[in-house]
């Protein structure tokens, strides 16, 4: 919901530094693999009972996600980058929550059991929407220049990173917040369903 306003305040200052970073050599999949590394790092963290300190990985890292794209704008975007970037984002969207429910698997575990399956049908209904808008021709730049089409939708990028942010100043809410959180991904997945149905009639 909120992405496509953020993008207008970031992408000037990560175009400009993706121009430097290209300029440099760095490829963008490198960024987007020294991203996931990070957030895998921030997710060790957690696991480790230190939410705390993971925040300086889990924002780089997510400061590498939005690098990458504007390197392969400065230089040249390809299917592969794009695939690499959205398994990158996907597999950092997981670790997180799983990382909280390792660090308490009593306390945590069927609350984040409940996120992450929120999380694979949210997931779902975006990547299932990209796949027809490509079979059909659709294209968009609401949420910037994407390799696959992005469909909004209630909870998007700028919110989970939010959400994460707040997962680890608040560690002993995790159950609640996740649970709040899983319910409104599960939402946003439906309505991204209604929108599809009207989008792509049969």
């Amino acid at each position: 919901m909120l992405d496509a306003a953020a993008r207008r305040l970031i992408d000037p200052p990560l175009n400009a530094i993706g121009r430097a970073l290209a300029r440099a050599g760095v490829t963008a999949d490198a960024v987007t693999l020294a991203g996931l590394t990070l957030g895998l790092v921030a997710a060790a963290m957690i696991a480790l009972d230190a939410p705390l300190w993971a925040l300086g990985p889990l924002l780089t890292s997510r400061l590498a996600d939005g690098l990458d794209g504007a390197v392969a704008r400065a230089t040249r975007r390809t299917d592969w980058g794009g695939y690499l970037d959205i398994a990158a984002d996907f597999a950092f969207y997981g670790a997180i929550p799983l990382s909280f429910v390792l660090a308490d698997p009593g306390g945590n575990g069927a609350a984040g059991g409940f996120l992450l399956a929120a999380f694979y049908f949210n997931g779902t209904t975006f990547l299932g929407y990209a796949v027809l808008a490509e079979k059909r021709g659709l294209r968009t730049s609401a949420q910037g220049v994407k390799s696959l089409y992005f469909s909004n939708g209630l909870l998007e990028g700028t919110e989970t990173i939010g959400f994460f942010v707040a997962l680890c100043l608040l560690p002993g809410w995790f159950a609640p917040l996740a649970w709040i959180f899983g319910s409104l991904c599960y939402l946003s997945g439906t309505l991204r369903l209604i929108g599809a149905r009207k989008a792509f009639p049969s």
